[in-house]
């Protein structure tokens, strides 16, 4: 996995809440087993009409937000089925934070695994950022999770609340593999000890 940076974009705005992952990534696409190439099936029923045309209508395929990293949302993101495939699809798609005022926990805690960062804050917070994102053409939000600090270009600034452990494994790259991996050679003599 790779280390998570400082996240400086201007926030996408997906007003909904309740999004759950057949949404996020339909079930028709989750035919693969490998975590790459689902982005472009991310929020298919949304962003593309019956006859595969793009839907303008749909906020994410407004040009000012298609290189956004960050995804603001509204309540209980990502509920519905367990689908790793879902984070997959977030971060394929580019999103490396996704800012909520809850999620769903399966996906809460499948983000972390695939070095997306999704931050809780309070539906006041979140409004000024979806208000923001919409009124400003010059509007950056950055997240500093090295400092803890979620901040935009307007004067905004949040103090994070993560869990030490997860920041570390998102600052340092560490997935389930790579933390088992730093006690390869503890578990090399464990393995020889058994074998005697």
């Amino acid at each position: 996995m790779e280390k998570f940076q400082t996240v400086i974009s201007r926030p996408a705005p997906l007003d909904s809440s309740n999004v759950d992952t057949d949404q996020i990534i339909p079930k028709q696409f989750l035919k693969r087993i490998e975590r790459t190439g689902f982005g472009q099936f991310l929020f298919f029923d949304w962003r593309f009409n019956d006859d595969g045309s793009i839907n303008e209508k749909f906020i994410l395929n407004e040009k000012r937000f298609e290189d956004s990293e960050i995804l603001l949302s509204q309540e209980n993101f990502g509920c519905g089925s367990s689908r790793e495939h879902a984070p997959w699809a977030l971060r394929d798609y580019g999103f490396k934070v996704i800012i909520s005022t809850s999620f769903a926990d399966i996906l809460f805690n499948n983000c972390f695994k695939n070095c997306i960062l999704p931050i809780v804050i309070t539906e006041e917070k979140l409004d000024y950022l979806f208000k923001s994102t919409l009124e400003f053409e010059d509007y950056q939000v950055k997240v500093d999770l090295e400092n803890l600090i979620l901040s935009d270009n307007k004067n905004f600034t949040e103090k994070l609340d993560i869990d030490p452990y997860r920041r570390k494994c998102l600052l340092e790259g560490l997935d389930d593999i790579a933390l088992t991996l730093i006690h390869e050679d503890k578990i090399t003599l464990y393995e020889k000890a058994s074998i005697e």
